[in-house]
Protein backbone atom coordinates (compact mmCIF):
# COMPACT_ATOMS: atom_id res chain seq x y z
CA UNK A 1 0.00 0.00 0.00
CA UNK A 2 1.63 3.21 -1.18
CA UNK A 3 0.66 6.86 -0.75
CA UNK A 4 -1.64 8.14 -3.48
CA UNK A 5 -4.95 9.76 -4.30
CA UNK A 6 -7.13 7.08 -2.72
CA UNK A 7 -5.21 7.35 0.55
CA UNK A 8 -5.46 11.14 0.58
CA UNK A 9 -9.19 11.25 -0.09
CA UNK A 10 -9.88 8.80 2.73
CA UNK A 11 -7.43 10.55 5.08
CA UNK A 12 -8.80 14.09 5.06
CA UNK A 13 -10.53 15.53 8.16
CA UNK A 14 -14.27 16.05 7.93
CA UNK A 15 -13.86 19.85 7.80
CA UNK A 16 -10.64 20.03 5.79
CA UNK A 17 -11.82 23.03 3.78
CA UNK A 18 -12.17 25.10 6.96
CA UNK A 19 -8.89 24.22 8.67
CA UNK A 20 -5.29 25.26 8.04
CA UNK A 21 -2.69 22.52 7.70
CA UNK A 22 1.02 21.93 7.18
CA UNK A 23 2.45 18.84 5.55
CA UNK A 24 5.00 17.47 3.13
CA UNK A 25 4.64 16.08 -0.38
CA UNK A 26 7.05 14.38 -2.73
CA UNK A 27 7.49 16.49 -5.87
CA UNK A 28 9.58 15.67 -8.93
CA UNK A 29 12.29 17.92 -7.50
CA UNK A 30 12.19 16.37 -4.02
CA UNK A 31 10.29 16.69 -0.71
CA UNK A 32 8.50 20.00 -0.25
CA UNK A 33 6.52 21.52 2.63
CA UNK A 34 2.94 22.51 1.91
CA UNK A 35 0.45 24.85 3.50
CA UNK A 36 -3.25 24.12 3.07
CA UNK A 37 -5.46 27.19 3.38
CA UNK A 38 -9.19 27.23 2.55
CA UNK A 39 -8.84 23.83 0.91
CA UNK A 40 -6.02 24.86 -1.45
CA UNK A 41 -2.55 23.32 -1.15
CA UNK A 42 0.50 25.54 -1.69
CA UNK A 43 4.08 24.39 -2.21
CA UNK A 44 5.94 26.56 0.29
CA UNK A 45 9.48 25.36 -0.47
CA UNK A 46 10.53 28.78 -1.82
CA UNK A 47 9.23 30.44 1.35
CA UNK A 48 10.90 27.93 3.68
CA UNK A 49 12.46 24.65 2.50
CA UNK A 50 11.36 22.61 5.54
CA UNK A 51 8.25 22.24 7.68
CA UNK A 52 10.42 23.00 10.72
CA UNK A 53 11.20 26.43 9.30
CA UNK A 54 7.58 27.07 8.32
CA UNK A 55 6.53 26.37 11.89
CA UNK A 56 8.88 29.09 13.12
CA UNK A 57 7.28 31.58 10.71
CA UNK A 58 3.71 31.11 11.97
CA UNK A 59 1.29 32.74 11.61
CA UNK A 60 1.82 32.90 7.86
CA UNK A 61 -0.26 33.03 4.73
CA UNK A 62 0.24 31.49 1.31
CA UNK A 63 2.16 34.49 -0.08
CA UNK A 64 5.19 33.24 -1.97
CA UNK A 65 3.80 29.72 -2.24
CA UNK A 66 2.99 27.92 -5.48
CA UNK A 67 -0.65 26.85 -5.71
CA UNK A 68 -0.95 23.11 -6.31
CA UNK A 69 -4.75 23.04 -6.46
CA UNK A 70 -7.50 21.74 -4.23
CA UNK A 71 -6.28 19.40 -1.52
CA UNK A 72 -8.72 16.65 -2.45
CA UNK A 73 -7.34 16.53 -6.01
CA UNK A 74 -3.66 16.66 -5.05
CA UNK A 75 -1.75 14.09 -7.08
CA UNK A 76 1.53 14.26 -5.17
CA UNK A 77 2.21 11.56 -2.57
CA UNK A 78 2.00 12.61 1.07
CA UNK A 79 5.06 12.15 3.24
CA UNK A 80 5.29 12.29 7.00
CA UNK A 81 4.32 15.87 7.89
CA UNK A 82 7.47 16.52 9.98
CA UNK A 83 11.06 16.73 8.81
CA UNK A 84 13.73 18.28 11.06
CA UNK A 85 11.70 18.04 14.26
CA UNK A 86 12.87 15.70 17.00
CA UNK A 87 10.23 13.01 17.59
CA UNK A 88 9.46 12.52 21.28
CA UNK A 89 6.86 10.39 23.05
CA UNK A 90 5.22 10.47 26.46
CA UNK A 91 4.54 7.06 27.93
CA UNK A 92 2.13 5.68 30.52
CA UNK A 93 -0.11 8.76 30.40
CA UNK A 94 -3.37 6.84 30.89
CA UNK A 95 -4.33 4.68 33.87
CA UNK A 96 -5.19 1.67 31.70
CA UNK A 97 -1.87 1.84 29.86
CA UNK A 98 -0.09 2.03 33.22
CA UNK A 99 -1.74 -1.21 34.31
CA UNK A 100 -0.83 -2.87 31.01
CA UNK A 101 2.82 -1.82 31.34
CA UNK A 102 2.93 -3.34 34.83
CA UNK A 103 1.42 -6.53 33.39
CA UNK A 104 4.17 -6.67 30.73
CA UNK A 105 6.80 -6.22 33.42
CA UNK A 106 5.33 -8.84 35.77
CA UNK A 107 4.80 -11.30 32.90
CA UNK A 108 8.42 -10.81 31.75
CA UNK A 109 7.14 -10.37 28.21
CA UNK A 110 5.14 -13.63 28.24
CA UNK A 111 1.68 -12.96 26.76
CA UNK A 112 0.34 -16.20 28.21
CA UNK A 113 0.89 -15.00 31.79
CA UNK A 114 -0.88 -11.68 31.32
CA UNK A 115 -4.50 -12.59 32.12
CA UNK A 116 -3.97 -13.69 35.72
CA UNK A 117 -1.76 -10.69 36.50
CA UNK A 118 -4.29 -8.32 34.94
CA UNK A 119 -7.06 -9.59 37.18
CA UNK A 120 -5.07 -9.07 40.37
CA UNK A 121 -3.94 -5.58 39.42
CA UNK A 122 -7.38 -4.46 38.31
CA UNK A 123 -8.83 -5.66 41.61
CA UNK A 124 -6.23 -3.78 43.65
CA UNK A 125 -5.53 -0.52 41.78
CA UNK A 126 -8.02 -0.19 38.91
CA UNK A 127 -10.29 2.42 40.46
CA UNK A 128 -7.65 4.14 42.56
CA UNK A 129 -5.20 4.79 39.78
CA UNK A 130 -7.90 6.20 37.51
CA UNK A 131 -8.88 8.83 40.08
CA UNK A 132 -5.50 9.97 41.36
CA UNK A 133 -3.74 13.12 40.12
CA UNK A 134 -0.05 12.45 39.30
CA UNK A 135 2.31 14.01 41.85
CA UNK A 136 -0.47 14.72 44.38
CA UNK A 137 -0.51 13.70 48.07
CA UNK A 138 -3.15 11.10 47.15
CA UNK A 139 -0.74 9.65 44.58
CA UNK A 140 1.98 9.43 47.22
CA UNK A 141 -0.41 7.59 49.55
CA UNK A 142 -1.36 5.14 46.80
CA UNK A 143 2.33 4.56 46.08
CA UNK A 144 2.97 3.72 49.75
CA UNK A 145 0.05 1.26 49.76
CA UNK A 146 1.22 -0.45 46.59
CA UNK A 147 4.76 -0.79 47.90
CA UNK A 148 3.36 -2.42 51.03
CA UNK A 149 1.35 -4.85 48.86
CA UNK A 150 4.46 -5.63 46.74
CA UNK A 151 2.71 -4.24 43.66
CA UNK A 152 4.88 -1.19 43.00
CA UNK A 153 6.48 -0.77 39.58
CA UNK A 154 8.66 1.69 37.71
CA UNK A 155 5.70 2.17 35.36
CA UNK A 156 3.48 3.28 38.20
CA UNK A 157 6.18 5.77 39.15
CA UNK A 158 5.77 7.63 35.84
CA UNK A 159 1.99 7.11 35.86
CA UNK A 160 1.27 8.75 39.21
CA UNK A 161 4.58 10.30 40.29
CA UNK A 162 5.57 13.93 39.61
CA UNK A 163 7.71 13.19 36.55
CA UNK A 164 6.30 12.06 33.19
CA UNK A 165 8.05 9.50 31.03
CA UNK A 166 9.32 11.27 27.90
CA UNK A 167 11.60 9.45 25.46
CA UNK A 168 12.89 9.88 21.90
CA UNK A 169 10.78 7.78 19.56
CA UNK A 170 12.53 8.11 16.19
CA UNK A 171 15.50 9.81 14.54
CA UNK A 172 14.96 12.95 12.47
CA UNK A 173 13.46 12.10 9.04
CA UNK A 174 12.81 8.45 10.03
CA UNK A 175 9.04 8.72 10.40
CA UNK A 176 6.65 7.43 7.73
CA UNK A 177 3.40 8.97 6.55
CA UNK A 178 -0.14 8.05 5.57
CA UNK A 179 -0.33 4.98 3.35
CA UNK A 180 3.23 3.82 4.07
CA UNK A 181 4.22 0.49 5.54
CA UNK A 182 4.72 0.45 9.31
CA UNK A 183 7.22 -1.94 10.83
CA UNK A 184 7.43 -4.28 13.81
CA UNK A 185 10.57 -6.22 14.69
CA UNK A 186 10.70 -9.61 13.01
CA UNK A 187 11.65 -11.25 16.34
CA UNK A 188 8.71 -9.82 18.32
CA UNK A 189 5.83 -12.14 19.23
CA UNK A 190 3.68 -9.76 21.35
CA UNK A 191 3.05 -6.28 19.99
CA UNK A 192 0.34 -3.79 19.14
CA UNK A 193 -0.32 -0.37 17.60
CA UNK A 194 -0.63 2.71 19.78
CA UNK A 195 -3.13 5.21 18.31
CA UNK A 196 -2.20 8.66 19.55
CA UNK A 197 -2.56 12.37 19.01
CA UNK A 198 0.78 14.07 18.45
CA UNK A 199 1.38 17.71 19.35
CA UNK A 200 3.76 19.75 17.21
CA UNK A 201 5.90 22.23 19.12
CA UNK A 202 8.02 25.11 17.88
CA UNK A 203 11.49 25.95 19.16
CA UNK A 204 9.98 27.96 22.02
CA UNK A 205 8.01 24.92 23.21
CA UNK A 206 4.60 26.25 22.18
CA UNK A 207 2.09 23.83 20.67
CA UNK A 208 1.18 25.06 17.18
CA UNK A 209 -0.92 22.14 15.99
CA UNK A 210 -1.54 18.41 16.09
CA UNK A 211 -1.54 15.30 13.94
CA UNK A 212 -2.17 11.57 14.36
CA UNK A 213 0.48 8.99 15.14
CA UNK A 214 1.10 5.29 15.60
CA UNK A 215 3.72 4.64 18.29
CA UNK A 216 4.17 0.92 17.64
CA UNK A 217 4.77 -1.01 20.86
CA UNK A 218 6.61 -4.32 21.32
CA UNK A 219 5.15 -5.64 24.56
CA UNK A 220 7.45 -8.65 24.78
CA UNK A 221 10.67 -6.60 24.50
CA UNK A 222 9.70 -3.86 26.94
CA UNK A 223 8.12 -6.43 29.25
CA UNK A 224 11.39 -8.33 29.55
CA UNK A 225 13.19 -5.17 30.61
CA UNK A 226 12.45 -1.45 30.53
CA UNK A 227 16.06 -1.05 29.40
CA UNK A 228 14.96 -2.56 26.07
CA UNK A 229 12.74 0.48 25.42
CA UNK A 230 15.00 1.60 22.56
CA UNK A 231 14.64 -1.74 20.78
CA UNK A 232 10.93 -1.83 21.52
CA UNK A 233 10.25 1.65 20.15
CA UNK A 234 12.84 2.66 17.55
CA UNK A 235 13.00 0.37 14.53
CA UNK A 236 12.78 0.83 10.78
CA UNK A 237 9.36 2.27 9.83
CA UNK A 238 8.09 1.93 13.41
CA UNK A 239 6.74 5.49 13.71
CA UNK A 240 3.89 6.77 11.53
CA UNK A 241 2.58 10.36 11.49
CA UNK A 242 -0.09 12.08 9.46
CA UNK A 243 -1.83 12.74 7.33
CA UNK A 244 -1.25 16.46 7.97
CA UNK A 245 -0.52 18.82 10.87
CA UNK A 246 -3.66 20.77 11.72
CA UNK A 247 -2.72 24.24 12.94
CA UNK A 248 -4.38 25.66 16.02
CA UNK A 249 -6.74 28.56 15.28
CA UNK A 250 -10.13 29.84 16.39
CA UNK A 251 -11.80 26.74 14.92
CA UNK A 252 -9.36 24.14 16.28
CA UNK A 253 -7.76 24.54 19.69
CA UNK A 254 -5.96 22.55 22.34
CA UNK A 255 -9.36 21.81 23.85
CA UNK A 256 -10.21 19.82 20.71
CA UNK A 257 -7.17 17.68 21.50
CA UNK A 258 -8.13 17.34 25.15
CA UNK A 259 -11.60 16.07 24.21
CA UNK A 260 -10.80 14.02 21.12
CA UNK A 261 -11.98 10.44 20.63
CA UNK A 262 -9.33 8.55 18.69
CA UNK A 263 -10.73 5.48 16.93
CA UNK A 264 -8.67 2.51 15.83
CA UNK A 265 -9.46 -0.44 13.58
CA UNK A 266 -7.23 -3.36 12.67
CA UNK A 267 -8.17 -5.55 9.71
CA UNK A 268 -6.13 -8.73 9.50
CA UNK A 269 -5.30 -10.74 6.39
CA UNK A 270 -7.23 -13.72 7.80
CA UNK A 271 -10.46 -11.73 8.18
CA UNK A 272 -9.81 -10.72 11.78
CA UNK A 273 -11.10 -7.30 12.85
CA UNK A 274 -10.46 -5.35 16.04
CA UNK A 275 -12.02 -2.02 16.96
CA UNK A 276 -11.00 0.22 19.82
CA UNK A 277 -10.76 3.83 20.90
CA UNK A 278 -8.78 6.18 23.08
CA UNK A 279 -10.56 9.01 24.90
CA UNK A 280 -8.21 11.92 25.43
CA UNK A 281 -10.31 13.23 28.31
CA UNK A 282 -9.05 10.23 30.32
CA UNK A 283 -5.40 11.32 30.11
CA UNK A 284 -3.68 11.61 33.49
CA UNK A 285 -1.53 14.62 32.61
CA UNK A 286 -2.66 17.61 30.56
CA UNK A 287 -1.11 17.74 27.06
CA UNK A 288 0.45 21.14 27.72
CA UNK A 289 1.99 19.82 30.96
CA UNK A 290 3.61 17.07 28.90
CA UNK A 291 4.91 19.75 26.51
CA UNK A 292 6.32 21.68 29.47
CA UNK A 293 8.09 18.65 30.90
CA UNK A 294 9.57 17.83 27.49
CA UNK A 295 11.12 21.32 27.30
CA UNK A 296 12.01 21.75 30.97
CA UNK A 297 15.71 20.86 30.68
CA UNK A 298 16.23 20.66 26.91
CA UNK A 299 16.07 22.82 23.80
CA UNK A 300 14.76 21.84 20.38
CA UNK A 301 15.91 24.51 17.90
CA UNK A 302 14.04 22.80 15.03
CA UNK A 303 10.95 22.10 17.13
CA UNK A 304 9.58 18.71 18.10
CA UNK A 305 6.68 16.31 17.76
CA UNK A 306 5.31 14.83 20.99
CA UNK A 307 3.20 11.66 21.13
CA UNK A 308 0.72 12.08 24.00
CA UNK A 309 0.16 8.41 24.81
CA UNK A 310 -2.85 6.16 24.41
CA UNK A 311 -5.66 4.61 26.41
CA UNK A 312 -5.84 1.73 23.93
CA UNK A 313 -4.36 -1.59 25.09
CA UNK A 314 -5.79 -4.61 23.22
CA UNK A 315 -6.43 -7.64 25.40
CA UNK A 316 -8.82 -9.60 23.16
CA UNK A 317 -7.48 -13.00 22.13
CA UNK A 318 -6.57 -13.27 18.47
CA UNK A 319 -5.32 -16.83 18.23
CA UNK A 320 -4.60 -18.86 21.34
CA UNK A 321 -6.88 -18.30 24.38
CA UNK A 322 -5.20 -16.21 27.05
CA UNK A 323 -2.50 -14.77 24.80
CA UNK A 324 -4.30 -11.57 23.87
CA UNK A 325 -3.61 -9.58 20.72
CA UNK A 326 -0.51 -9.35 18.57
CA UNK A 327 0.04 -8.09 15.04
CA UNK A 328 0.33 -10.19 11.91
CA UNK A 329 2.05 -9.13 8.72
CA UNK A 330 -0.60 -7.69 6.45
CA UNK A 331 -2.68 -6.03 9.18
CA UNK A 332 -4.20 -2.75 8.05
CA UNK A 333 -4.19 -0.25 10.92
CA UNK A 334 -6.44 2.82 10.72
CA UNK A 335 -6.31 5.60 13.33
CA UNK A 336 -8.90 8.36 12.99
CA UNK A 337 -10.55 11.34 14.63
CA UNK A 338 -12.81 13.76 12.75
CA UNK A 339 -10.75 16.94 13.22
CA UNK A 340 -7.41 15.37 12.24
CA UNK A 341 -8.45 12.80 9.64
CA UNK A 342 -7.27 9.23 9.26
CA UNK A 343 -3.84 7.60 9.33
CA UNK A 344 -3.74 4.22 7.59
CA UNK A 345 -0.71 1.92 7.43
CA UNK A 346 -0.01 -1.71 6.56
CA UNK A 347 2.01 -3.79 9.02
CA UNK A 348 5.18 -5.50 7.82
CA UNK A 349 8.37 -6.48 9.62
CA UNK A 350 10.94 -3.75 10.04
CA UNK A 351 13.35 -5.91 8.03
CA UNK A 352 10.92 -6.04 5.10
CA UNK A 353 9.73 -2.41 5.29
CA UNK A 354 11.09 0.07 2.79
CA UNK A 355 14.63 0.86 4.04
CA UNK A 356 15.21 4.32 5.48
CA UNK A 357 17.85 5.83 3.18
CA UNK A 358 16.83 9.50 2.92
CA UNK A 359 18.48 11.16 5.87
CA UNK A 360 19.74 14.63 6.70
CA UNK A 361 22.64 14.54 4.26
CA UNK A 362 20.37 13.56 1.37
CA UNK A 363 17.83 16.26 2.28
CA UNK A 364 20.44 19.02 2.58
CA UNK A 365 22.03 18.02 -0.74
CA UNK A 366 18.62 18.05 -2.42
CA UNK A 367 17.70 21.47 -1.01
CA UNK A 368 21.10 22.85 -2.02
CA UNK A 369 20.74 21.53 -5.58
CA UNK A 370 17.33 23.23 -5.81
CA UNK A 371 18.78 26.51 -4.59
CA UNK A 372 16.42 26.51 -1.61
CA UNK A 373 19.06 26.79 1.10
CA UNK A 374 20.55 29.87 -0.52
CA UNK A 375 17.11 31.42 -0.90
CA UNK A 376 16.28 30.69 2.74
CA UNK A 377 19.54 32.29 3.91
CA UNK A 378 18.88 35.38 1.83
CA UNK A 379 15.42 35.70 3.38
CA UNK A 380 16.89 35.30 6.87
CA UNK A 381 19.55 37.95 6.19
CA UNK A 382 17.08 40.43 4.67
Amino acid sequence: MMPGDHVLLDALPADWRAGRFLGRVLTAAGPSPILVDQGIAYDMSKVAPTVAQLVEMLPLGSDGGEALGALDSLELPLLSPVDLQCVKAAGVTFALSAIERVIEERARGDAGAAAAIRGRLEERVGGSIRAVVPGSPEAAALKAALIEDDLWSQYLEVAIGPDAEVFTKAPVLATVGAGAQIGIRSDSTWNNPEPEIVLIGNSAGSAIGATLGNDVNLRDFEGRSALLLGKAKDNNASCALGPLIRLFDDGFTIDDVRNAEVALTIDGPEGYRLEGSSSMNQISRDPLELMRQTMSEHQYPDGFALFLGTLFAPVQDRDEPGRGFTHKVGDIVAIATPRLGKLVNEVVTSKDATPWTYGLTALMMNLAERGLLKAAKEKADA
